[in-house]
Formats: structure tokens, C-alpha cells, sequence
């Protein structure tokens, strides 16, 4: 079981604590980094954590910085000397990267030697001490530390009897102490804390036989107790703190925070005050929720009566008490209920929701500890009532745990790896079993169906097969148990609804059910009898009540049960809306169930061993309910996943067939394994699919991301024994390869695009495999910004000889060596190929490769569009390129080179191809600083009558009115231009001497775009008077431009006359007032066809080149 901490002492947060089982000694280190760090390491002994295990710390550590500390953590570290892979990584990655990213940073690129001491120095020299031995507690043990004492020991005060509190009231918060005085002893009768712990101890017994099932040794102990040194009144090495401590112990269903939090009480009187610990008082909130009004000492007595004598005395000693407030989200109460009519008086009968939230407020009892456990959706209403609450998220098994647990459970390695690994392949499986009765149930289930000789691989597939499988196995066939099998159902809905995981007697009666009819599901592990409250029960994990909920609408239903509202129960449409689920986050799951039991075999297996009836209308039920709440398409990643979620559940393929039959596009973003699995199945059933979206995630595959050793070779181990990072990566290149077969069994998959993503070289060629099968027919491929850099290579390779390929984009990291050069002229050579657009960005070649490229591009004779975005062509290769577009066979069409450093030097052979070419009709030079000058040697090559070009984008090229004076001239003379951009250029005053060439009949200009050119307002008049009279101009985009009050007024006084052609305008109206609204109303009265975008802002500029697509 693993915890994280919260605060910093003194303020809200999270600490990470971890396992730490034994410590390792070091010994000497090298000197060098010794010297640096400044510490002697002879004096201090390493935690021995995981790699996984140092993240967590780290990242919780570092979590507690404000975002200035943070860069301050950054800029120490850097002068630190780096190991070699972090002085590789580009330092922008650990600048922009929050506390979690530049823990996985760090973890990644550097050793845990150097982590530990840096992290350690780093802390000391950002002066902030609490944090400086928090660092140094979780990463390091001084063994020459002295023993600190007790912090809730103290001298300072002697309290007697005679400081029992008046009239029931508590002193005040501001004179607490939390020291002991001897006279305190007299409180402890003789022989009475030796029973209690007698109680506690049968207690826990109980406890570990409810929670840890099949248990047989100290394995529960050694989970449970190497967390408690993170209890801070637990821990005498941590450091006091003036007012008594709330920790708040959070964290999903079923991880052990209940059993920590009981452990803690029998452990209260060993870890805080010695011989004068005295009491510790446990607080169900379940209990709470159904009690009447009462006082205080009532409430905290009415379970204790050897104690009802001696409650004021108790009190009277607060310091020396703990009260567990367990599930705080059972409570069941509206947000801020908690925290009105606060009481201090614990003699004064109160609703206990009053008593209860003046203790969390410490208004009662202030000097008392507080251990509160809650699952997280009630951390919310917590922070309104718990004053500097330590939150420690409790998360159960570790993977190290699990794979513990399954060796003993199955005592044979062979079969509990195989089994341990089938959890893992179900991500939100594996995620479940970091519950221990989980981990129970899956080990329980596996291992039966190994001793009677049938594959458990299936059982593993989804949640509901695995529930269904140990459900059904726990019973014999034709066990006649329907009816209480549909109580159950009642009663776990009904919870579910209510966020209620525990069932009182009156909810029985309400069922007609007896304890003894609950007895076959209590002894076969289904359910448990809590013991802290008789007559109450629970079932074995959230997952089972859920699992039962989505029985109660897959079972037949009888007359008196067919309306759910009898029962508080929503219908099938509110528990698959995301409002419901927005609500109570619990149902989520229960949907996902209900599609599993929507399998037909699932639905008879049920009926066969319960004697039960299965309705067979759920598929059209949740047809219906889908369509009705529009998952059909849904319109967020989430919800596409979570769509393919519940289909891969039901494992059925008519289910499938029917709701992927509308997808023609899908994108969808792969963050893990199980995802994969889930597209896959689904998308099998899509047969128009049409364009496919991918982007892989970082941790998907492994290959290439994991430093080997030197002398590791495959095939020298077995499966058991190779590396834990290695069986998950073939475990994903298994369910890969399924899920790239898609592209070659989908005729209709037209598009392919991945980008962002990390594959590796394996996932690269298996991906590769299935676009060079004569099955494939892509049309359009866009391989954007992926890894390894190497994939490019395997891509080209694959779409050589691809006769359906028009399109292909491939932007990125591209290393332009021979090999690609090679596999670009085989895939420019393509006998038959028909290839028409080609888009390179992100690489650099040297004017050799150039050459060849241009060469390759007058063998070409499909192509017409070409793209060289962000590319170091710079005016040399520039002239190279120009010499092949410019030859008379060649046909491109549309060419773009944005971003590629070009000057002017390159213009005057640009403007001799614009004369020559006799098909180019798109140019895009955006973010090339050619100048005025560069304009200029354009403009002569536009004002031949022979050049064709129709489009011209000149976005940031660094042009003023002297450039504008050149283009205006160009424009009002023989141009075939109509389209213009000339967005985030100084033009400036430059618009009167364009407003002259919209003003000559002559211009074919139809789009102009002008977007943050910093145009005066001064000449907006005369813009006004040049598009009444323009014929030809459709659309003028101003965004981004300051004109000012003055500006806009002139300009829609002149247009509220007439606007000529002009169908749509954008500007931006920083200062709006009545006038200019009043003239905005007229302009669109007098041209009804003309929209006006009056907030065209925006913080980027338009897209270059978007009719080049």
C-alpha cells in the first residue's frame, strides 16, 4: 500500500510517502559528487524505492512549490553538473514542465544517486525548511539522527484536575497545548488500558479476515504498518507543529483505508503518548447519517458504556485523543451542511451533522487528533471544514504488491506471472487491483480455471467477464438463488443512486429479504457482514455493488419492480448521461457492466446458474438511449472513448455493427494499451470509415525509450524471466498489430494521419506492413512529428509503389540523408503513381540534396502541389528548386515555401518562373524576410500577362508602404491576383496606396487580408469611399488593427451608403459605444449580405496557405 502525503507543515498539500522496507548501505561515493552535494554520505542510508516509487516522491515533493519556487527549483538545479541524458534533453522541456512532468524528467534522464543528492541540495538552498526535511526524511535516513522526542510530550504545562471545562465548553482554540501532566495518570484505572487493547486486537483480527481475504501469514501487517510513519502523531521523527493534526486518509473503494485508519487506533497509544495514551474513538459517518439528535458525550459513549463514567474527564484531556471519522462520503448530506450552527458544547444535545462538523471545525474538542478517511469526491466539502488537513492519498497495492500476492495465492511462479500479466493486459483491471479483496477475487478466479485445465486469458478481457466468471464459480449450477439475486440487485441500485456502499436491516425488510437469505452470497465472499455495526452489510468492493446494479436493469423485471422511481432508481437513459455521471462518478462503471451483460452468452450463463431470467430487450435499450443522449457521435475525445469503452465490454458484435455503422471519421488519441484494444474491436464493426486520426501516447511502447544494457540480447531469455518493461511491449505489439490490420482490411479508409506520437521501431515496420499490402488503399497519408526519427525512412519505403496514394505529408524531425534520398526518388519515380501533393516540413538538407531533389522533381510528372514548410532551403537551394518549377514540362500548381529563410537574393529567378510557368497559380512565402526590395523583384514577374498566379501569400515578410507602393502598381494594371494576404506586416500608412488600386477598375483582387498591419484609423474614410466603388472584392479582413472610435465611425458611416461587392468583413471594435452600434445597425439594414465580424482578434494570425489544401 502506498500513501502521498499533503502539506508542507502548516498548509494544505500533498506528501508522498513510500514503502521503505529496509535500508541500503551505499558506502563511499565518488568524491566529486560528494564534494558538490556537500554531504557526507558515510552518515546516511538510501530509502530502497522503485524507480516508480522515487517519481512519486519527487513529484509530490515538488508539488508543493508556488509556480515561482518552482523556477527558482530550476534554475539551482541547473547549475548542478548533469548527468549526461538530462544534459541532453533541450532544457525548454524542464523549463515549461509542472511539478509531475519534471519529476518524470528527471527519473528518466538521470541516476537515483544523482536525483537523491541533488533534490536533497536543491531543497537546502531554497531556504524553505520545512520542505528542505520533508526532502531529506523521504530520501534520505540519518542514522545519526537523534531520536526526537515525542512532539505531543511536553513540560511546559502541568494540568490538573482542576482544569476540567465549565458547563461542557472546551477551552478556547487560542490557549491549546499538547502537553501531559503526571497527575494525568490518575485517569488510567488499573488494568483498563490492557483490556481495551484486548478489544482492539480482537478487533483487528476481524478486521484483517474482512479486508484481506485468505490472508495466511503477516502479509496484511507488513502493507498495513510500513505506511504509519507517515501518520505525523504516529512518527516521532516528525516535526511538531503548534496545533493538533487533521490527516485526512483518501483514496478509491476498497485500497485499505479503513483498515489503516483502525490500525492507527490500536497503534495510538504505542506511537504518541507512551503510557498516558489513553482513548481513541471511531466515528462511522454511514452510522452517523441515521442517528437522531443527541450531545456530544452521548454520541462518543453510546458504543463505549464502560466509559459513559469517565467522558468528562476524557474530554477534559483532549490532547490525548483520536477520533477516526470514517467515509466521510457516506454521509449523504447537501454541500455546507456540515458547517452550519457550529457548537462547542459537548454537553448540548445537537443533530449529530451539527456535532460532527464543529469537530472537523474544531470547535469541539480543538487539542483532539483527527483521522478522517473519504473517498475523493468529498475532498471538495472538506476543505470548507478541515482547518490545515495533511491529505494523504492512500493507494493500496503497489504493482510490486500485487505481484507479491498473486506468487503466494498461486505459490507456482509460472502460473502466477501468467496470471499477474493477464491482469496487467486490462489496464482498468490492473487499475482495480490495487484493492486487495480485488486482487483476492482475480487470484481466487484464475487459479480455479488453471486446476480444471481452461484458458483464463478470456475471463481477463473486461471487468464484467472477470466479476461474471468468480460470481458464477461460487455457485453451482441451477442454485435457484433468482430471487435474492434480484434483491441484491435492488439493493445495490438503490445504494449506488444514494452514494450508499452500506445496507442497514430496515433496507432488507424494505425487500422482503432475511439474513438468511443473504447467507449463501455472505459465505461465498459475495457480501460482509460489517462488524463494527450489527445488522449492517456491504458487499465485497464498489466493483460488485456495481456490478449488481447493472443486473437490476438486465434482469427480467417483474410487475411490482418494472419502475425504478418506486425505488429511487434512475432509468437506463439517466445512468448513461453525463450529467448523472457528472453527479456520481460511481455509475460510470455500473454502465459499463450493463453493456458486458448485454453479451447473450454472459445472459445465459446467469440464467443457468441462478435460475434467473435475463431480459433480452437491454441491446435495443441502450440503441435507443445512446442515440437519444447523441453518442453516436460524440463530440469529445472522452466521449469517443468512452463509447468504445462499453462496446469492447459487451463483446458483441451485432451491438458493435450498429452503433459504429454512422462513423465516417474517427481520431482518437492512444494513451494506453487497453485503448487500443477497445479501437480495435469497435472499429472492426465501422466499414465506412473513411479517415482515421492516431496519435500514440508517450509509455505505449517501450523500444525505444529504455536504456539498455550493452550486452542485452532477447533471445537469450525466457518469457518468465525477461524485464517487466519488455513483456509489456510485446504484449502491445500483439494487440498492435490487430489494431494496424485495420488499414489494410478497410476498403472504404481513405485517410490516414498519426501525429504526435512515440511509436518505436517495431510498432513503426508492424504499421508500415499493412500500408504496403495491395489491400490498403490510401489515398491521403499525413505522418506528422512522430518517433522514433528514424519512422519517416519506414514510411517513405511503405508508400513506394502505392498507386492510390494522391497526398502525403510528412513533417517532423526528418534526417535528410541518402537513404531518404533514395527512398523520396523511388517514391517520386512510382511507375502508374499518382501522386499530386506532397508536403515536407521540419527537415534540412545540403545544396547537393537539393539538387537531386529538384532533379527528381522533373521526373515527376503527377505532382502538383508541393509544400517545403520549415525547411533550411535558405536561397541557394531556393534557386535549385526554381530551375525545376520553372522548366516548361513541369505542372505544379500550387507552391509553398513558408518558413524556409528565404531572402531577396532568391526573388529575381522566383519572378522569372512566374513568367514562365504557365500553371502556377497558388505562391506562399509567408515568414520569409524578402523586404520591400524582394516585393519588388516579385512584382515583376506578376505584371507579365502570361504569369497565371492567383493566390500570393506574404504573411510576416517584413513589408512596409514601399512594398505596398509595388504591389498596388502590379494590382491596377494586367495581374490575375485575386487573392492576397499580406497579414503581420508593418504596413501602416500603406493602405491609402493599396486603397488606390481598389479603387481601379482594373483590380481583380476578390480576398484581401490584412491582419494586424498596423493600419491607422486616418485613412478609413478613404477604405470606405475605395470599396463603395470596388466591383470585384468579397472579402477584408482587418483584425488584429487598433483603428480606434474614429476609425470605425468613419468607415461605417461610408459603408452604411453602400459596399460595392464586399461579403465579409473582419475587424475588431475595441471601443464599442451607442453610435458606432448605431451605425453598425444601419450598415447591415442597407447590405443584408454582408456579414460583419466585429471581434476578429485573436491571438494568432490566419492560417497561411488554407486554400492550398
Amino acid at each position: 500500500m502506498e500513501l502521498h502525503l499533503l502539506p508542507r507543515l502548516g498548509y494544505s498539500g500533498t506528501i508522498l510517502a513510500h514503502r521503505n522496507l529496509h535500508l541500503l548501505g551505499w558506502g563511499d561515493s565518488p568524491v566529486s559528487a560528494s564534494q558538490f552535494f556537500g554531504l557526507n554520505l558515510k552518515s546516511h542510508t538510501w530509502s530502497t524505492m522503485t524507480s516508480p516509487q522515487l517519481e512519486h516522491t519527487l513529484q509530490t515533493l515538488l508539488e508543493q512549490l508556488s509556480e515561482g519556487e518552482l523556477g527558482t527549483f530550476k534554475c539551482i538545479l541547473r547549475a548542478f553538473p548533469l548527468e549526461d541524458v538530462l544534459q541532453k534533453t533541450p532544457w525548454s522541456e524542464v523549463e515549461e514542465a509542472n511539478g509531475k512532468k519534471l519529476a518524470e524528467i528527471l527519473v528518466n534522464t538521470s541516476s537515483e544517486y544523482w536525483i537523491r543528492n541533488a533534490t536533497v541540495k536543491v531543497f537546502e538552498e531554497l531556504n524553505i525548511p520545512e520542505l528542505s526535511k520533508m526532502a531529506k526524511a523521504e530520501l534520505l535516513e540519518d542514522e545519526q539522527v537523534e531520536e526526537v522526542e515525542n512532539p505531543e510530550l511536553g513540560d511546559a504545562e502541568q494540568e490538573s484536575e482542576s482544569a476540567k471545562p465549565e458547563d461542557g465548553q472546551v477551552e478556547d482554540a487560542d490557549n491549546r497545548d499538547l502537553g501531559d501532566s503526571e497527575g494525568d495518570l490518575e485517569l488510567a484505572k488499573p488494568g483498563e488500558k490492557e483490556g481495551w487493547r484486548n478489544v482492539m486486537d480482537e478487533q483487528s483480527l476481524a478486521w484483517r479476515n474482512t479486508f484481506w481475504r485468505g490472508d495466511s501469514d503477516n502479509f496484511h501487517d507488513h502493507v498495513t504498518q510500513r505506511n504509519q510513519r507517515f501518520i505525523p502523531f504516529l512518527n516521532p521523527r516528525r516535526p511538531t507543529q503548534p496545533s493538533p493534526y487533521t490527516v485526512v486518509l483518501h483514496g478509491p473503494a476498497g485500497v485499505g483505508k479503513t483498515t489503516l485508519a483502525k490500525k492507527c487506533m490500536l497503534d495510538w497509544k504505542d506511537y504518541n503518548l507512551g503510557p498516558k495514551a489513553r482513548y481513541a474513538f471511531y466515528l462511522s459517518c454511514n452510522e452517523l447519517s441515521r442517528l437522531g439528535p443527541c450531545s456530544f458525550a452521548e454520541l462518543i459513549a453510546k458504543d463505549r458504556l464502560e466509559l459513559q463514567d469517565d467522558i468528562p474527564n476524557i474530554l477534559a484531556q483532549a490532547q490525548r485523543i483520536l477520533f477516526v471519522v470514517d467515509g466521510l462520503d457516506e454521509l449523504r448530506v447537501p454541500p455546507g451542511a456540515l458547517i452550519r450552527d457550529i457548537c462547542g458544547d459537548w454537553k448540548k444535545p445537537k443533530p449529530v451533522l451539527v456535532l460532527l462538523g464543529s469537530l472537523l471545525k474544531r470547535k469541539m474538542l480543538p487539542k483532539a487528533a483527527l483521522l478522517v478517511t473519504t473517498r475523493p469526491r468529498s475532498l471538495k466539502d472538506l476543505q470548507l471544514l478541515a482547518e490545515k488537513p495533511i491529505y494523504i492519498r492512500v493507494e493500496g497495492f503497489l504493482e510490486e504488491d500485487r505481484r507479491a500476492y498473486f506468487l503466494r495465492h498461486f505459490g507456482e511462479e509460472d502460473q502466477a506471472t501468467r496470471a499477474f500479466e493477464l491482469m496487467r493486459s486490462n489496464a482498468a483491471l490492473f487499475q482495480l487491483g490495487s484493492a486487495p479483496a480485488v486482487c483476492w477475487m482475480v487470484c481466487t478466479s484464475l487459479k480455479l480455471q488453471l486446476e480444471r485445465g481452461e484458458d483464463p486469458a478470456p475471463t481477463c478481457h473486461t471487468r464484467t467477464g472477470l466479476f461474471l466468471h468468480f460470481l458464477c464459480s461460487r455457485f453451482p449450477e441451477g442454485a435457484q438463488l433468482g430471487g435474492t439475486l434480484r434483491a441484491l440487485s435492488v439493493l445495490a441500485a438503490r445504494g449506488l443512486w444514494a452514494q450508499m456502499s452500506v445496507f442497514h436491516g430496515e433496507d432488507l425488510e424494505s425487500l422482503g429479504v432475511q439474513e438468511s437469505d443473504l447467507r449463501p452470497f455472505l459465505d461465498r465472499g459475495i457480501l460482509r457482514q460489517e462488524r463494527d455495526s450489527k445488522g449492517c452489510y456491504s458487499f465485497l468492493h464498489l466493483g460488485f455493488q456495481q456490478f449488481f446494479t447493472a443486473l437490476f436493469y438486465a434482469l427480467e423485471k417483474e410487475e411490482e419492480d418494472r419502475d425504478g422511481h418506486a425505488w429511487d432508481i434512475g432509468d437506463v437513459q439517466k445512468l448513461l448521461s453525463g450529467e448523472e455521471r457528472l453527479q456520481n462518478p460511481d455509475l460510470i462503471q455500473a454502465g459499463h457492466f450493463l453493456f458486458g451483460l448485454a453479451n447473450e452468452k454472459r445472459a445465459t450463463e446467469l440464467e443457468t446458474t441462478f435460475g434467473c431470467v435475463m431480459s433480452r430487450e437491454i441491446k435495443q435499450e441502450l440503441l435507443r438511449c445512446k442515440a437519444n443522449l447523441h453518442v453516436k457521435k460524440p463530440s469529445s475525445m472522452a466521449g469517443l472513448k468512452e463509447l468504445l469503452c462499453c462496446l469492447y465490454e459487451s463483446q458483441e458484435d451485432e451491438l458493435a455493427k450498429a452503433v459504429m455503422a454512422p462513423f465516417k471519421e474517427i481520431s482518437i488519441h492512444l494513451t494506453n494499451t487497453s485503448e487500443m484494444m477497445h479501437c480495435y474491436f469497435s472499429l472492426k464493426h465501422c466499414p465506412d470509415l473513411e479517415k482515421l486520426s492516431l496519435q500514440v501516447a508517450k509509455g505505449v511502447f517501450l523500444e525505444n525509450y529504455v536504456d539498455l544494457e550493452p550486452d542485452f540480447e532477447l533471445e537469450r531469455y525466457t518469457y518468465s524471466a525477461l524485464p517487466n518493461w519488455v513483456r509489456q511491449d510485446l504484449h502491445s505489439l500483439h494487440v498492435w498489430k490487430d489494431f494496424c490490420s485495420l488499414v489494410s482490411s478497410n476498403s472504404n479508409l481513405k485517410f490516414l494521419e498519426v501525429r504526435q506520437s512515440f511509436l518505436s521501431e517495431s510498432s513503426v515496420r508492424v504499421l508500415c506492413d499493412h500500408i504496403a499490402r495491395n489491400t490498403c488503399h490510401l489515398q491521403k497519408a499525413e505522418i506528422k512529428n512522430v518517433t522514433p526519427d528514424t519512422a519517416y525512412r519506414d514510411f517513405c519505403l511503405a508508400f513506394i509503389g502505392k498507386t492510390t496514394l494522391t497526398h502525403l505529408t510528412l513533417e517532423g524531425h526528418i534526417e535528410w540523408e541518402r537513404t531518404m534520398l533514395l527512398l523520396m526518388c523511388d517514391l517520386l519515380r512510382t511507375p502508374k503513381g499518382n501522386l499530386q501533393y506532397l508536403r515536407f516540413g521540419g527537415h534540412s538538407a545540403t545544396p547537393e540534396q537539393w539538387r537531386d531533389f529538384s532533379f527528381l522533381l522533373k521526373a515527376n510528372q503527377s505532382l502538383r502541389h508541393l509544400h517545403l514548410s520549415a525547411s533550411l532551403l535558405l536561397d541557394e537551394g531556393a534557386k535549385l528548386l526554381y530551375e525545376t518549377v520553372g522548366h516548361p514540362t513541369n505542372l505544379l500548381q500550387k507552391l509553398s515555401l513558408e518558413n524556409c529563410r528565404l531572402t531577396e537574393a532568391s526573388c529575381k529567378e522566383l519572378a522569372d518562373v512566374l513568367i514562365v510557368n504557365q500553371h502556377l497559380t497558388h505562391l506562399c512565402l509567408a515568414k520569409n524576410p524578402i523586404g520591400d526590395k524582394g516585393v519588388e523583384l516579385l512584382c515583376e514577374g506578376l505584371s507579365y500577362p502570361d504569369c497565371k498566379l492567383q493566390t500570393l501569400v506574404l504573411q510576416q515578410c517584413n513589408i512596409t508602404k514601399h512594398g505596398c507602393r509595388a504591389l498596388s502598381k502590379v494590382l491596377q494594371g494586367v495581374c490575375s491576383l485575386t487573392d492576397l494576404d499580406l497579414s503581420l506586416n508593418h504596413v501602416g500608412c500603406g493602405l491609402w496606396i493599396l486603397c488606390q488600386a481598389l479603387e481601379n477598375p482594373d483590380c481583380n483582387l476578390k480576398h484581401l487580408r490584412l491582419w494586424s498591419c498596423s493600419l491607422l484609423p486616418f485613412y478609413c474614410q478613404h477604405l470606405g469611399s475605395a470599396l463603395i466603388s470596388n466591383q470585384k472584392l468579397e472579402t477584408l479582413d482587418l483584425g488584429q488593427n487598433h483603428l480606434w472610435k474614429s476609425g470605425i465611425i468613419k468607415l461605417f458611416g461610408v459603408l452604411k451608403q453602400r459596399t460595392g461587392s464586399l461579403k465579409t468583413l473582419r475587424l475588431k471594435t475595441y471601443d464599442t459605444s451607442l453610435e458606432i452600434e448605431k451605425l453598425l445597425e444601419e450598415v447591415k439594414e442597407k447590405n443584408p449580405k454582408l456579414t460583419i465580424d466585429c471581434n476578429a482578434s485573436g491571438e494568432a494570425a490566419p492560417v497561411c496557405c488554407a486554400s492550398f489544401c
